[in-house]
């Protein structure tokens, strides 16, 4: 089913999601009147189809159409879900919602605002129900927090929609309940800009310096906890309560300046940037961009590990790309982008991960056959014995590649498999795996026959893999 989100407004926001829809199979088209839109836009997207799919365990889906449209209207009309990523100012938006309703009366209509209330921006639409916030992150295509709010005229079904589209594009939807300025995230996150910018201010640390002091630190733990729960985390056994026993008393001197903001002069406007800008050195925008893509992507697949909040959303989403291979022959066993966190210091893929990319080729040949998750749950798998790899080309991060799998010898408790490892872009052989496996016990750890329609579909797949030859 092709589905189609029309996003209006391409700069960083509306560009960044452009590249998560076009990546997850939507079709989308794009409208903004800046002449360097396409250029823009088109650097965004360059960025995200190298970072995203480092993601995932497994490829993403085809991807989507996307067009740049010489008008709004072109780019509304017709569309399941419009984005709104135009300026901060409630008279544009306004107006852009005019134009909208024009020519789409029942499309999900989602505001990329950073605090203003959705009441207001609902204020002078003819069909207010369906306006919602959806408040994402930078980078869009890689940060999966999206807050969405809902007004005084929103309809409660639309909120639940929009949970399954963001959801459907790797998102964590969180549902701000309660309509206030900011939503929740950035009222966070400017009461910390606030402090900051009073301590480079007060001349108490440099730009550099307070960066520092979040991302060796603080940053670390938020990454995979929030405050309450590092917070909380803290206090030991006593948990929070022991936590503001101790500290709580704090909380009333005055170490902080959260409801001042310092006057923000020229002189010291040009203090901040030139210090911003010396801290950067001769790093570009997109440099920068590519340095944070390769952090939060060995960031966030660490959390995969754990499977614990961003990785876990990431897990959950990589999970709903799978899909059950062809029997072949061959078997495409694994489709796959190299993660940045798969190289070595020669500047190609680690020996090591060879051999997990053929271990999750096997996995996937085994549930096949019928030794899936659910099979091992019951205690039975297959154990490899054996395996000789090996590597005829370089493999480098941000290369699709494809494993193409043959069953070679399937009788009794014995399963052999022939794995070939292909770059995908112009079918050029990177590496073989030549792994045998035997059926095994997960109670006694020792080897014993599969139950009669796993071994039948092991022997099937054999025979069928053999015509090849």
């Amino acid at each position: 089913m092709t589905r189609t989100a029309a996003i209006i407004g391409g700069g960083v926001i509306g560009g960044g999601w452009a590249a998560r829809f076009v990546l997850n199979g939507w079709d989308v088209r794009v409208f903004d009147p800046d002449p360097e839109a396409e250029r823009k836009i088109g650097e965004v997207m360059a960025n995200a189809r190298r970072a995203l799919p480092m993601l995932y365990d497994c490829a993403l889906p085809d991807e989507g159409s996307l067009t740049l449209c010489p008008t709004l209207e072109e780019a509304a009309e017709g569309a399941k879900l419009i984005v709104e990523a135009v300026p901060e100012r409630v008279e544009i938006k306004h107006k852009v919602y005019a134009q909208i309703e024009a020519v789409n009366s029942e499309g999900l209509i989602a505001s990329s605002t950073s605090g203003i209330m959705p009441t207001d921006l609902q204020s002078r639409m003819l069909h207010p129900g369906r306006l919602i916030v959806a408040h994402p992150f930078n980078p869009v295509y890689l940060l999966p927090l999206v807050e969405l709010v809902a007004g005084e005229k929103t309809d409660a079904s639309h909120i639940e929609a929009a949970k399954e589209i963001y959801s459907s594009i790797g998102m964590y939807p969180l549902h701000c309940r309660v309509e206030i300025e900011g939503f929740l995230s950035d009222r966070l996150q400017e009461a910390l800009w606030r402090e900051a910018l009073w301590l480079l201010h007060d001349d108490v640390a440099t730009a550099e310096e307070i960066d520092a002091a979040i991302a060796y630190g603080p940053g670390l733990r938020w990454a995979q906890m929030g405050t309450m729960q590092t917070f909380h985390l803290a206090g030991g056994e006593g948990g929070m309560r022991a936590m503001l026993a101790m500290f709580g008393p704090c909380l009333k001197w005055p170490w902080t300046k959260l409801t001042d903001v310092p006057e923000l002069t020229d002189d010291f406007v040009n203090k901040v940037g030139d210090q911003c800008e010396a801290q950067a050195g001769a790093l570009g925008p997109r440099d920068l961009e590519r340095i944070r893509d390769n952090n939060l992507i060995g960031i966030i697949r660490s959390l995969k590990q754990s499977d614990w909040g961003a990785g876990a959303v990431a897990r959950v989403h990589s999970n709903s790309l799978r899909q059950m291979p062809d029997d072949g022959p061959p078997m495409v066993s694994a489709r796959r982008v190299i993660p940045i966190d798969w190289t070595d210091n020669n500047g190609h893929m680690n020996e090591g991960r060879y051999g997990q990319l053929f271990s999750d080729a096997s996995e996937t040949v085994m549930a096949a056959v019928g030794a899936d998750d659910a099979y091992i749950a019951k205690g039975l798998s297959y154990f490899t014995v054996e395996n000789t790899i090996k590597f005829f080309e370089e493999t480098h991060a941000g290369e699709l590649v494809e494993v193409h799998s043959r069953v070679t010898l399937g009788e009794g408790k014995k399963l052999r498999c022939f794995h070939e490892m292909k770059r995908v872009g112009d079918g050029e052989l990177l590496a073989t795996s030549d792994q045998f496996m035997l059926h095994v016990s997960l109670e006694t750890r020792r080897s014993c026959e599969p139950p009669d329609e796993v071994r039948a579909r092991v022997e099937a797949l054999a025979a069928l893999h053999a015509k090849e030859d």
